[in-house]
């Protein structure tokens, strides 16, 4: 849905500006912001891979052209061109449809499996990433999986349901979940995702594949029996993030730590409290393999 050329564009001036610490993840995004831009769902998946194409050849080539179904170029070049080379790294945070995972698996790009507490699902997207991965001719890392999820730190895990609970609550009933089609049944039949979209989920796994994806009924009650959720204590944040990345074999963490519009002092005080009280123990820690679902040596 954005102008890829723009979006290379500032992405590559983003990356100068930090001096190549820029990592650029890549999605196709969820129902909601196709309905926002007034894009058909059918589309949804030749855009994406169409923006892709001219988003790499803006970085790559010195002068650019593409003619395309969507957007077309002639002899573009952007300026500033991204410090890393050929390109920002790419990381593909998928939901779990085999498509996603497919076209990350192709270009050996590393992926954000599933949502937390999901395990099964988890595990099976890895599995099958890890086919693809081989098919295209790629061995799959620990570095090859990034474990999104979020995380605070407080003096308990009360605290933390009370004081980053109404934050989570207003990002995922109004923010997250305004205008999204989030049934499984109504992305297929309005063509967001296909038919075999999970049918590489093991049988016992598929009600978390097809699960509704609505937060919007979300309450306190369900935060604090979310046992996945890294809230809590120093040490219950840090054991159940390294359970995380230890059920799949990863050494990357995807934190997110101010959903809702936290206010910037007490995110300010979230960040430093994580890293004095918690990244110690996680930098200590090394996963050394992957752990997929049964198939996969």
């Amino acid at each position: 849905v954005h102008e890829p050329l723009r979006l290379a564009e500032e992405l590559a001036m983003l990356d100068c500006l930090s001096n190549g610490r820029i990592i650029s993840g890549f999605v196709r995004g969820i129902p909601r912001e196709y309905v926002v831009y007034g894009v058909p769902f059918p589309e949804s998946r030749a855009r994406f891979d169409e923006a892709w194409e001219i988003i790499q050849g803006a970085w790559t080539d010195e002068v650019f052209s593409y003619e395309g179904r969507f957007w077309s170029y002639k002899d573009v070049a952007i300026w500033p061109r991204p410090v890393q080379q050929p390109h920002p790294p790419v990381w593909v945070p998928v939901t779990g449809s085999k498509e996603s995972i497919q076209w990350a698996a192709e270009r050996n790009f590393p992926i954000t499996p599933g949502l937390a507490g999901a395990l099964g699902f988890r595990q099976d997207m890895v599995r099958y990433y890890a086919e693809c991965l081989a098919a295209a001719g790629h061995q799959i890392t620990p570095e090859h999986l990034v474990v999104g999820t979020n995380a605070y730190v407080a003096d308990s895990r009360e605290q933390a349901l009370a004081e980053a609970g109404p934050y989570q609550l207003y990002f995922s009933r109004t923010l997250f979940s305004h205008g999204n089609v989030s049934e499984t049944s109504k992305q297929r039949r309005a063509g967001y995702v296909s038919s075999q979209a999970y049918d590489y989920v093991r049988p016992e796994n598929q009600p978390q594949a097809n699960r509704d994806r609505s937060f919007r009924d979300l309450t306190i009650d369900t935060l604090a029996a979310n046992q996945a959720l890294a809230w809590g204590s120093a040490d219950e944040v840090t054991e159940k993030l390294i359970a995380e990345a230890e059920a799949v074999g990863s050494n990357t963490l995807l934190l997110a730590m101010n959903r809702g519009a936290m206010p910037n002092d007490q995110f300010m005080a979230q960040l430093r409290r994580f890293a004095n009280e918690v990244m110690p123990a996680l930098q200590a820690h090394q996963v050394t393999s992957v752990r997929p679902a049964e198939g996969i040596e």
